[in-house]
């Protein structure tokens, strides 16, 4: 493969941090792929459209026109903002309308049970290019009956972020209840459910509310009311701290270059989009660790251009595109060796959300089974119209 001029030259150390998380994380073994991606003629025969469906900013349009000048196959990109956002599409058109969605690995249980996805032949997946402990966990949640049913595209993560024009904090110090300090009232931001997840797991290393970092709550519906009363108990009695909610990742960008935001629970992505721009944005775990996740690509029942959906594999698991792909979204590939790849800006970045033992720290969302989706939206809800 030809040298990509972009990648950074000084990354080498904080490359390799990452490369040993990831290999830790399962006991990844070899070297990294990078080679170039091989676009089948089935592919190329096929109707030249591809239909996906994805997060908000997930597919920048660098790369759908390298898919579309490398492949001759027409790209049509439908965005969305969460994953009850996406399954309600799918389940308004009985799953037809797009050959490629994108659903969050810890939502796969729900997705068994509307049988709205066809599994994928893995036999045309180019699993050699995917990073294994990606790959792990997105068979791991999304695989039942012997077929799989979900793959990984982006992982990341939802941690603190704030004006470093207004604030200075520090990772040893920093954790989810500074949301809640006295010197921010009126001027924090969140999302609804996962805000207050993070209060959870403040509450629970504080000695406040002992759940077990929040993996109680996923044991049976006692074990969650008991846990989310009180978490809810605990925001609406600090709701005059909201200055607005979130629900998608230009509503996050938003509320700090416009709504006067201070300090935030994010994303990674548009946080670090802001920070690349010059804006005054610090991204960062905090000591309850970052809420992680694992966003991925799936086939809905419906699809009709699957040889185009193969390619398409073929083509984003490049370790060129992956780079690409972290390197414009802010997010983090899962494709093998896509971290030589990387942008300084973007390596650096993950230096500053990540310091230390961060990376030890991670909580990754578990999968979520429908019940828990129901008791859940009841205590957003009530958070939400306090």
């Amino acid at each position: 493969m030809a040298e990509n001029k972009n990648k950074c030259p000084v990354s080498r150390d904080i490359t390799a941090t990452r490369r040993s998380f990831l290999k830790k994380s399962i006991g990844l073994s070899g070297a990294a792929v990078a080679a170039p991606w091989i676009i089948s003629r089935d592919a190329l025969a096929s109707s030249g459209e591809l239909k996906i469906m994805n997060w908000a900013g997930y597919l920048p349009q660098e790369i759908i026109k390298r898919f579309e000048k490398e492949t001759g196959i027409n790209v049509k990109y439908t965005q969305f903002g969460s994953n009850q956002e996406l399954i309600n599409k799918m389940k308004a058109t009985r799953g037809r309308g797009f050959d490629i969605v994108g659903p969050t690995s810890n939502m796969m249980p729900q997705w068994r049970d509307l049988e709205l996805l066809q599994p994928w032949d893995m036999s045309r997946v180019p699993t050699d290019y995917i990073l294994p402990p990606m790959l792990r966990t997105s068979m791991e949640h999304g695989g039942w009956e012997g077929k799989h049913f979900h793959l990984p595209y982006l992982w990341g993560t939802e941690a603190m972020a704030w004006n470093t024009e207004k604030l200075n904090k520090e990772y040893k110090d920093l954790s989810y209840g500074d949301l809640f300090g006295p010197d921010v009232k009126g001027m924090i931001m969140g999302r609804p459910h996962s805000m207050m997840l993070g209060v959870g797991l403040y509450l629970d290393a504080t000695g406040q509310l002992p759940s077990n970092r929040m993996l109680d709550a996923y044991k049976d519906e006692a074990n969650m009311r008991r846990i989310w009363g009180e978490i809810t108990k605990f925001c609406i009695e600090r709701k005059a701290w909201v200055k607005q909610f979130w629900a998608d990742a230009d509503a996050q960008k938003n509320g700090f270059t416009q709504n006067g935001v201070i300090i935030a629970q994010t994303w990674d992505g548009p946080a670090m989009q802001l920070k690349n721009e010059g804006k005054p944005v610090m991204y960062q775990a905090p000591q309850e660790g970052a809420l992680t996740w694992l966003d991925g690509l799936s086939m809905p029942v419906g699809a009709r251009n699957t040889d185009a959906a193969y390619a398409f594999l073929d083509f984003i698991y490049s370790a060129e595109i992956g780079g690409l792909l972290a390197n414009e979204t802010g997010y983090n590939a899962c494709a093998d060796g896509a971290d030589i790849y990387l942008t300084e800006s973007s390596v650096l970045n993950f230096q500053d959300a990540y310091p230390k033992d961060a990376l030890q720290r991670l909580w990754w969302w578990p999968p979520e089974p429908s019940w828990y989706a129901g008791i859940r939206a009841e205590y957003r809800d009530k958070f939400v119209a306090a």
